[in-house]
């Protein structure tokens, strides 16, 4: 059996390469970020908060790591984010990616949430979403 690793990093690499490669995304979007510029424009993703926990079986080592996305947006309503959520889904949720370093094993969407930023000028959109990938040691 081989040694314990993180896969944070490899995961977080692998979304962010999926998303600017996307034609139809960055359509959609300003950019993907992990830190978000000062004179960044709506709409945007952040790449955002994750989770690691072991996913062993028998003799492989194995990760499941959430990874959360911000889908931020400040059209009146969530149709632009609802559609960019669309996209990020069927870029994703049960589709193969290529994460360096390890072998995938499966992503699949766990859940979104609408929200709305009540702070001035309260007409910013807000959509977490959570997906969950499993991978394992080649």
């Amino acid at each position: 059996m081989s040694a314990p690793f993180i896969a944070l990093e490899a995961v977080q690499r692998a979304f962010y390469a999926r998303m600017t490669a996307s034609p139809e995304l960055m359509a959609l979007v300003t950019g993907v970020y992990d830190d978000v510029p000062e004179d960044a424009t709506y709409p945007y993703i952040v790449l955002g908060e994750a989770t690691e926990t072991p996913d062993n079986a028998h003799a492989r080592i194995g990760r499941a790591t959430s990874s959360m996305l911000h889908i931020w947006s400040q059209y009146d309503g969530y149709a632009e984010a609802l559609q960019i959520l669309s996209v990020l889904a069927a870029l994703f949720d049960h589709q193969p990616l290529d994460v360096p370093g390890l072998h995938h094993v499966s992503t699949n969407y766990e859940f979104s949430q609408t929200l709305t930023d009540p702070e001035p000028p309260g007409n910013i959109r807000h959509i977490p979403v959570r997906f969950r990938t499993r991978t394992e040691q080649p």
